[in-house]
């Protein structure tokens, strides 16, 4: 197996096939961007979302999806062009994947794409020495989407961070401050029906317990996007807590965890979920 391969392993604790399946995927994501980067996608976007506070701000939890938004609007954008880069990445590491476009049902200004191949292929190849054939029921055909917003709201303020493997690159991607907006935006936002995304709930608490201010600017302009307030409408910080508040007085607790269990090691963190807990914890927001 290729040593720099070896050597992003070894950073992982692993105990089972969930883990093994968790660590590729997130190599896999890591060689994706730098590939983005070696082409220099990170001249127009910024990576943000979970994945980017996995990587980069050390959350304790994995993340399945890549997501970016470009720097300035532009509906013309042609991810295709990037696709190039990354297939050279994937390749030079032995990894034999395909790179496709999602076909849109409808308008949208998000560009899609997965990276796709078979698990199976890829975890005998990076754990040669497991008998995974004991887990086939767990190796579905891997799937990593990733998707750019190519209009999104102003007010992202960005930083530049620097990875030293699989080589050494440089990512552009949300400041702590503006990836609290778009979790705060998501909590209340994202379009689960009644259900709410437990992973947003688990970063929420992330923010919280390392005393991130949230960018009111962006999360303003992201919720006027949504329909969710008007354009008229203040926003502080007390105005966000009501929000939230109120989001939080109507979730399922239980199905929220169900939906964050896979992607974190200590389940045990989870007891505390309540309304009650939410609603006390916010007090923190500044």
């Amino acid at each position: 197996m290729n040593n720099v391969i070896l050597q992003m392993i070894s950073q992982y604790e692993i105990k089972n096939t969930t883990d093994e399946i968790n660590a590729l995927k997130e190599i896999i994501q890591e060689l994706v961007l730098s590939g983005l980067s070696r082409g220099g996608f990170f001249s127009e976007a910024a990576f943000y979302g979970g994945t980017a506070l996995r990587i980069f701000y050390q959350l304790d939890r994995f993340s399945e999806d890549l997501d970016f938004a470009l720097i300035s609007p532009n509906r013309d954008f042609d991810l295709t062009k990037y696709f190039g880069f990354m297939e050279k990445e994937l390749k030079a590491y032995g990894l034999n994947l395909e790179i496709c476009t999602k076909e849109k049902s409808h308008y949208s200004t998000i560009a899609s794409a997965f990276v796709k191949g078979n698990t199976l292929e890829h975890i005998l190849r990076f754990f040669p020495k497991r008998e995974n054939h004991k887990y086939e029921h767990l190796l579905k055909n891997l799937k990593i989407k990733f998707e750019v917003d190519t209009c999104p709201p102003s007010g992202a303020t960005y930083e530049i961070q620097y990875k030293l493997l699989p080589s050494p690159h440089s990512i552009k991607l949300y400041d702590k401050q503006s990836l609290f907006a778009g979790k705060i935006h998501a909590i209340l936002c994202r379009n689960w029906g009644l259900r709410t995304k437990g992973r947003d709930l688990y970063d929420y608490v992330f923010f919280l317990a390392n005393n991130v201010s949230v960018n009111l600017e962006l999360l303003k302009n992201k919720l006027i996007e949504s329909k969710y307030i008007d354009s008229n409408s203040e926003l502080d910080v007390e105005a966000v807590k009501n929000l939230l508040i109120t989001k939080f007085n109507e979730i399922n607790y239980e199905d929220a965890k169900k939906d964050v269990f896979p992607f974190i090691k200590n389940v045990e963190d989870l007891n505390l979920w309540s309304k009650e807990f939410f609603v006390s914890i916010t007090s923190k927001l500044d």
